[in-house]
C-alpha cells in the first residue's frame, strides 16, 4: 500500500503543476499555447498509448482463463445474468438521474454563451451516424480477431474471448489445461506490466492537465460556471446512489473498495480515460478480495454495457442543447430519448469521444440542433473528467457486488 501512495501523492502533485504551469503558459506566453499544448500533451498520449498497449492481450487472456476455469456452464450464465441485470439498473437510473436533474436545474435556459467556433462541431456532426441496428450488429460481431485486437474493440474481442473460453470449458481436462495455464501466465504477466506502466501516470496527468489549461485559460470556469456547477451536482447525485447501493451490498468493505481504487479514480479523472485504468483496476480488484475468474468475466463487459457517468452525462446535454435552442419537449418525448440512448450507448466504450458522438447522433433523431455540440466542447474534458470516474467507481462496485452475491468476496484486511 506504500507504493500505491506515492503513486498517488505523485499524481495529485502532477495535476496541480499542470495546472500551474498551463496557466502560467496561457497568460504570459499566448502566442506558444498551442504549440507548447502540442507539445505537452505528448506526455499524457505516451502513457495512454503504453495502457492501450495491453488492453486487448489482458481482456482477451482474462476472460478466456476466467471463462474456461469455471467449468460450469450454470455458473457462467448466473454471474453473466447477475452482471447484466446491475448494467441494466445502474445504466437507467443513471440516464434518470440525468434527466430529472436537467429539466429541475434548466442550466440551458440560465446560460449566454458567447459565439461559439463551430468548426469543431461541424466536423463531428458530419462524422456521426444516427442509429443503425446494422452498425452496431458489426461493432459486437467481430469479422476478425486480429483487426479487433488492432482497433482495441473491447467489445469484439469479449466476444471471441467468451466463445473460446466456454468451448475451453467443454474440452477435456488433457486438451484444455496446457492452454489454460499458457493463458494464464501471459496474463499475470501482462499484470506485472501494469505496475510498470502506471509510474508513468503522473507524467501523463501532468502533461494533459497543462496543455488543456494553457489552451482554455481559467476564463473557461467562469464562463460555464453554471453548467459546470449543475453537472457536477448531478454526478454528485449520481455517486451518492452508487455509493448508497455499493454500501448496502458490501456494508463497511465500501470503504476499503474505495482506498483500494482511489489511484484508478484520480487516474480517470486527470486523463479522461477511464480505459487507462483497465488493467489497474483488475488488479486493485483483485486484491480488494474479489474472484479473479468474476473480475476477468465481468469487468470487461462492464467497460461496454456499464458506463454509468457516460450515461448520465448523455441525457443532460441532450436535454440542455434543447433547453438553449428553446426546443420543447414532452415527457414521452424525453422518456423515448432517454430509452434511445440505452440501446445506442452500448458497446461504444472503444470510440473516441463516444458520448458526445451519441449526443449528436440522438440530437438529429429528436430535431435538436446538432450544432449545438458545440456550446459544450470547450468545457467537455472537464466534464469527460468526472464521467470517466464515475464509470471506472460503477464497474468497480458491479463487480465486487456480484463477487459478494456469488459468495466469492475474500476478505484481505486491507494490509496487501
Amino acid at each position: 500500500m506504500k507504493g500505491q501512495n506515492k503513486l498517488f501523492f505523485a499524481i495529485i502533485i502532477s495535476l496541480v503543476l499542470g495546472v500551474l504551469l498551463g496557466g502560467i503558459v496561457h497568460l504570459q506566453y499566448p502566442d506558444s499555447a498551442a504549440v507548447f499544448s502540442k507539445n505537452i500533451k505528448l506526455l499524457g498520449t505516451v502513457f495512454i498509448r503504453l495502457v492501450q498497449m495491453i488492453i486487448a492481450p489482458l481482456v482477451f487472456t482474462t476472460l478466456v482463463v476466467g471463462i474456461a476455469k469455471m467449468s460450469d456452464i450454470k455458473m457462467i450464465g448466473r454471474v453473466g445474468t447477475k452482471a447484466m441485470l446491475w448494467f441494466i439498473s445502474a445504466s437507467l437510473v443513471s440516464l434518470f438521474i440525468g434527466l430529472i436533474l436537467v429539466n429541475w436545474l434548466e442550466p440551458g435556459h440560465a446560460i449566454k454563451f458567447p459565439n461559439q467556433e463551430l468548426a469543431a462541431a461541424d466536423e463531428l456532426v458530419k462524422t456521426s451516424k444516427g442509429f443503425s441496428l446494422e452498425d452496431f450488429v458489426k461493432h459486437i460481431i467481430p469479422k476478425s480477431l486480429f483487426e479487433a485486437f488492432a482497433t482495441n474493440e473491447v467489445l469484439q474481442i469479449v466476444v471471441f474471448s467468451i466463445m473460446f473460453g466456454v468451448a475451453l470449458a467443454n474440452m477435456g481436462d488433457d486438451y484444455s489445461q496446457p492452454v489454460i495455464k499458457l493463458f494464464d501466465v501471459i496474463a499475470h504477466a501482462i499484470l506485472k506490466m501494469v505496475g510498470y506502466i502506471m509510474w508513468f501516470a503522473p507524467l501523463g496527468v501532468f502533461g494533459a492537465i497543462a496543455a488543456v489549461v494553457a489552451t482554455n485559460g481559467f476564463e473557461i470556469f467562469k464562463v460555464y460556471a453554471v453548467y459546470l456547477r449543475d453537472f457536477f451536482f448531478a454526478i454528485a447525485v449520481l455517486w451518492v446512489v452508487l455509493l448508497l447501493v455499493g454500501y448496502l451490498i458490501l456494508g463497511k468493505r465500501l470503504f476499503e473498495l474505495l482506498r483500494r481504487i482511489k489511484s484508478p479514480l484520480l487516474i480517470a479523472f486527470s486523463t479522461t480515460s477511464s480505459e487507462a485504468v483497465f488493467p489497474k483496476l483488475v488488479e486493485e480488484l483483485e486484491r480488494f478480495g474479489c474472484n479473479n475468474r468474476v473480475v476477468s468475466f465481468i469487468l470487461p463487459l462492464g467497460y461496454s454495457f456499464n458506463l454509468d457517468g457516460s450515461m448520465m452525462y448523455m441525457t443532460f446535454a441532450s436535454i440542455f442543447i434543447a433547453q438553449f435552442y428553446g426546443v420543447d419537449m414532452t415527457l414521452g418525448q424525453q422518456i423515448t430519448m432517454l430509452l434511445v440512448l440505452m440501446l445506442t450507448s452500448k458497446g461504444i466504450a472503444g470510440v473516441p469521444r463516444a458520448s458526445l458522438v451519441i449526443i449528436v447522433a440522438t440530437c438529429t433523431m429528436f430535431d435538436i440542433p446538432a450544432a449545438g455540440i458545440a456550446l459544450i466542447l470547450p468545457i467537455d474534458h472537464f466534464c469527460d473528467m468526472a464521467r470517466s470516474m464515475t464509470n471506472v467507481l460503477g464497474n468497480a462496485l458491479a463487480t465486487s457486488a456480484v463477487s459478494k452475491w456469488e459468495g466469492q468476496l475474500e476478505n484481505h484486511g486491507g494490509d496487501l
